[in-house]
């Protein structure tokens, strides 16, 4: 099956990456006191994701991070070609405020500004805000907010609302985006998420999974757009945390010496509790990343889950390892799944994404140019089996430093 040169009917044509901007040098390897933004360093990190030749960068948003508006603005005018991802919870903006803003960037990035609709996946993350609306209840909001940032950005005259969670009176024109709409991504795995994302979303994102347990969620997503009428589909997402090395064999003995560093770290800064605020996490997406680690550590290709397993799942927390040539395939194993975009961020997080841009991006980009050219896969998948082959497993259980 690995040797087989079809394309699969589910494959998409191409690939776009994504990584997540980083404001200082701490890491999970080695936590630095503070949170504060070092400006140097984040120019630095920046621009080397546009040099390594990604098309996004993500930026996240907590109650205690930097504002995910301020520091897209900032890449924005850092960059010329990479497009600024805006995490944004709807129970810190109101959404006329919130299309203002989105359309604000758009301008100001020429037509680059893409949003990442947060529901909230804790209550007590939520509470830190004072948002006290029941998770099952976050998403309703999130859909009506999708459709007041639609209206907002397109109707040609003022225009009143008045929902279960947002009522105004006369708002509009409003400032419209730069060309065209701004795209709208949400994520999560709860049954409310996948409602909504179906119906709604123009890109709905996943955490790494086992590929037939994603070609699952994928199948559901698109089930639901269908039955909402929709005709163009939400692009795939999905998220890994690769370790990669010379050889498959060199990234286990790194990819163990990652993963005590960090199970250390999470222990004694507590920073899996303090994600939390609690020992099981409330959100679909934990759960689910740590019943696939409680089941098995080794997935597929290359999918390991040890590293979800010692942070509690804390965030995009399941890794990829191998060589750069095997985790390339790997993530061409979920480009033929559906995946349209994926998000890869390291541990050691700057010399990571140069290393992603350097060795793995153009492996995957060349398989996608041979495809369009011939029709056909390329050989990258049925050369670097991964776990698919004879001793990958041995290197992934031997623990050695």
């Amino acid at each position: 099956m690995q040797g087989a040169t079809t394309i699969p009917p589910t494959a998409s044509p191409e690939v776009e990456f994504i990584s997540l901007s980083h404001l200082n040098p701490s890491t999970e390897l080695e936590p630095v006191p503070g949170r504060g933004i070092d400006l140097a360093y984040f120019r630095r990190y920046v621009r080397a994701l546009e040099d390594a030749g990604y098309d996004y960068t993500l930026l996240p948003y907590g109650s205690g991070s930097a504002d995910s508006f301020v520091v897209a603005s900032a890449v924005g005018q850092l960059t010329e070609r990479i497009r600024p991802i805006v995490a944004l919870r709807p129970n810190t903006t109101f959404p006329t405020v919130g299309a203002q803003k989105l359309a604000t960037l758009d301008q100001l990035t020429e037509g680059r500004a893409v949003v990442h609709l947060i529901s909230g996946g804790s209550d007590a993350e939520q509470a830190r805000q004072g948002d006290y609306l029941p998770k099952e209840r976050r998403y309703a909001r999130t859909s009506e907010y999708i459709d007041i940032l639609r209206r907002s950005w397109t109707e040609p005259a003022p225009f009143d609302h008045d929902g279960e969670f947002y009522k105004f009176d006369r708002f509009g024109p409003g400032f419209a985006p730069y060309d065209t709409p701004i795209p709208i991504s949400i994520g999560g795995q709860s049954d409310e998420a996948f409602a909504v994302g179906g119906a709604k979303a123009d890109i709905f994102s996943f955490w790494g999974e086992p590929l037939a347990d994603l070609r699952t969620e994928i199948d559901r997503v698109h089930t639901i757009a269908r039955a909402a009428g929709r005709t163009t589909l939400p692009r795939i997402w999905v998220t890994f945390r690769p370790i990669i090395d010379r050889t498959d064999e060199l990234a286990w003995r790194k990819a163990h010496r990652y993963v005590t560093r960090i199970g250390e770290n999470f222990q004694r800064h507590g920073l899996g509790n303090q994600r939390y605020g609690q020992d099981t996490p409330q959100n679909v997406g934990s759960q689910r990343a740590l019943a696939f680690a409680e089941r098995s550590e080794l997935y597929d290709r290359a999918l390991w889950t040890r590293t979800a397993a010692v942070t509690n799942a804390a965030g995009a927390s399941t890794a990829l390892v191998g060589s750069p040539e095997t985790v390339a395939a790997a993530i061409l194993d979920y480009v033929d799944q559906g995946a349209s975009l994926v998000s890869i961020r390291g541990y050691d997080t700057l010399a990571d994404a140069v290393d992603y841009g350097r060795y793995i991006l153009p492996l995957v980009r060349q398989e996608l140019a041979h495809r369009r050219a011939t029709g056909r896969r390329g050989t990258l998948q049925a050369e670097h089996p991964g776990n698919y082959g004879a001793d990958y497993a041995q290197y992934a259980t031997a623990v050695r430093p």
